[in-house]
């Protein structure tokens, strides 16, 4: 702990030591600084040089990393070892992507990975079967999950859908416990042509199963008990809750405990995904993320991109004392990016202790928001600009669009780029008036990351999902936290089990707090 305490000082006074030179000054200073300040794998470029970081912090950060047992771990976690230290549990999702012929593979990182083939290949032959089904009219899939049951296969499916594509397979996504948008879609829909993917690990997460009764009931419904069950499907570490609901065990697809809902993405969590872009396109999309594992392992921390994307947000978060983290996509079918990263990272290191029950010597992640470009110029870019509170913003964008209208694209571009500029730059006026000037002003030396892809396909949107997983392993071995446990998540869904029935006037509910007590009354008066 000491040891570890003497680092952070050690970064604190590069800081010191950089803190009042402006970042566009240390361009000036360095003209090999973009080059130098840059990593590239697997397609995924990451431009870290508007930072306010040198070679000489970066280096310490590295050390920092080293000092850690970084590499150890990074081996570790291939190794299927117990990473997961509360729940007893190694955590593999990099198996879910693993070609089993690999050598390197470690005997229970193999057998995740030889069960993780199997289910793939039980994927195709339902994907196709299902397709030839329903044929050139298509069918619609309405896929129920919450978390990472549903960020991961949605931002998948809304970013490689080709455009123009007719959409012979219509998915639908239900996660909220609401039941208003179940209705909704309901209207507009044909029971006879409609599959319900139903994803739970569990196959006891409340909002899933409450959707899930509802549509059980309209397929029952229109189609008959026998034909309407036969129109769902269930993918789950608990098969025998799923046949209990009334789901055929051959249309159970399995989940494992060694891999986390929000690390799922790759695996029969995308059933629907399949469905709607063909398993080829998806077995593309497993790839990329297979390139980024074997960069990961192999590239020397001061080229390995994942790495470098933690460092130096360890850096933002920790020595600049930066609370925000914000995320931009300029590519419309990235918009989902965002969500589905706060809950990568806020659910893996929103913590405050170690495994071992110790506070943490530092905060953990920071707060993370986002909104797709250019859009949110029009929303929130003023506070970034302007506003108290600094953020550290990140953008990501596709070089080359899948569509044809080349000024377009190179108007998106060209707002990012001015963004990133002008966060680093700020603007100086020379207005007469100095309240007016004083308002105009940007102070800008604001630092932005920038992530660009060649394109957006599968295989380099597989890349960058995976460089963000590693990005967060490895910032969880430097803050000392566990990434793949979240009590609590698990803390409110015990208090709502225990809420629901005083709710519905079968439980007494004279433990609750005065407060919670009094809206129960309101909210029962009301219902009547």
């Amino acid at each position: 702990m000491a040891d570890r305490q003497l680092w952070w000082e050690k970064l604190l006074s590069h800081w010191q030591r950089l803190a009042d030179i402006r970042t566009a000054q240390l361009f000036q200073e360095h003209a090999d600084r973009p080059g130098s300040l840059s990593a590239e794998a697997a397609g995924v470029r990451l431009d870290f040089s508007k930072h306010k970081i040198d070679q000489a912090a970066l280096s310490e950060l590295l050390a920092l990393a080293t000092d850690a047992g970084l590499c150890e771990r990074i081996e570790a976690l291939f190794a299927g070892e117990l990473v997961n230290q509360s729940e007893q549990r190694p955590a593999m999702h990099m198996a879910l992507r693993a070609r089993i012929d690999q050598e390197a593979l470690a005997p229970a990182f193999r057998d995740a990975a030889t069960l993780a083939q199997a289910t793939l290949l039980q994927c195709r032959a339902l994907v196709e079967q299902i397709r030839g089904r329903f044929g050139a009219d298509g069918f619609d899939v309405i896929h129920v999950g919450i978390g990472g049951s549903e960020l991961g296969p949605k931002l998948c499916l809304e970013a490689l859908r080709a455009p123009r594509e007719p959409q012979t397979v219509r998915v639908h996504y239900v996660s909220n416990v609401d039941a208003h948008p179940v209705d909704h879609l309901l209207a507009n829909l044909k029971p006879e042509r409609t599959l319900v993917c139903l994803v739970s690990k569990s196959f006891g997460t409340q909002e899933t199963l409450a959707n899930g009764r509802i549509l059980q009931a309209w397929l029952q419904q229109h189609l008959g008990v026998e034909r309407g069950n036969q129109h769902l499907f269930a993918i789950t570490a608990n098969p025998r809750r799923a046949e209990a609901f009334g789901i055929s065990a051959d249309q159970i697809l399995p989940m494992w405990d060694w891999v986390g809902g929000r690390y799922s993405v790759w695996s029969a969590v995308s059933l629907s995904t399949m469905l709607a872009l063909g398993f080829e396109r998806f077995a593309e999309f497993l790839r990329g993320a297979a390139a980024m594992d074997t960069h990961f392992r192999t590239a020397p921390l001061r080229q390995n991109v994942p790495v470098l994307m933690a460092l130096v947000g360890i850096w933002t978060r920790n020595v600049q004392g930066l609370p925000g983290h914000c995320v931009v996509p300029y590519d419309d079918r990235l918009r989902y990016l965002p969500a589905f990263l706060q809950q990568l990272e806020m659910e893996s290191n929103g913590k405050s202790v170690s495994p071992a029950g110790q506070a943490l010597l530092h905060p953990t992640v920071p707060i993370l928001w986002g909104g797709v470009g250019s859009t949110t110029q029009h929303a929130f870019f003023q506070a970034l600009h302007q506003g108290e509170l600094a953020n550290v913003v990140e953008f990501v964008a596709a070089i080359k669009p899948a569509h044809a209208h080349a000024d377009s694209h190179r108007a998106l571009l060209a707002n990012m780029l001015a963004q990133s500029a002008a966060l680093m730059h700020g603007r100086i006026t020379n207005d007469a008036d100095p309240a007016l000037a004083a308002q105009r002003e940007c102070p800008g030396d604001r630092p932005s990351t920038t992530i660009l892809l060649p394109e957006l396909t599968p295989f380099t949107l597989g890349a960058l999902l995976a460089a963000y997983e590693h990005k967060v392993y490895v910032q969880a071995v430097i803050w000392g936290n566990n990434a793949f446990d979240q009590w609590g998540v698990e803390l409110g869904k015990q208090l709502a089990d225990d809420i629901l029935p005083v709710l519905a006037g079968q439980a007494d509910g004279s433990h609750l707090d005065a407060s919670t007590a009094q809206m129960i009354a309101r909210i029962r008066e009301t219902l009547g």
